[in-house]
């Protein structure tokens, strides 16, 4: 495992930002811009608190930002059930969205149990 010096080095990171890029892609057509606004600002907010938490090089601070990005991966989750649901998006599109979210969200966990135990 290679040394992690910036944000940018994290796997959590990095899927993350490949789940916001997913979501926009999946709703580019979505005439529904109430929902696709607030899921493109769930998905965005993910890997955006994992880097805030980060650059705040406090161990405390990062493991509060770690949970906000947890809480945003849930809260995204719920709102592709619902546009999954209304038919925004393709059953498939959406299973794959949160099997996507639901892996993110595990790894977010993961590392704040890491960061509680080792720092």
């Amino acid at each position: 495992m290679s040394k992690v010096e910036k944000f940018e080095d994290l796997k959590v990171w990095q899927d993350g930002i490949d789940l916001s890029i997913h979501v926009y892609q999946s709703l580019g057509t979505c005439r529904d811009f109430s929902l696709k606004d607030q899921m493109c600002r769930a998905a965005v907010s993910v890997p955006s608190n994992i880097a805030e938490g980060f650059e705040r090089h406090s161990n405390k601070e990062f493991i509060r930002f770690l949970r906000i990005a947890k809480g945003s991966s849930g809260e995204l989750r719920t709102q592709i059930y619902i546009a999954k649901g209304t038919g925004l998006i393709t059953e498939e599109k959406g299973t794959e969205l949160i099997n996507k979210s639901r892996h993110l969200s595990a790894m977010i966990q993961n590392l704040i149990k890491t960061r509680e135990t080792n720092f």
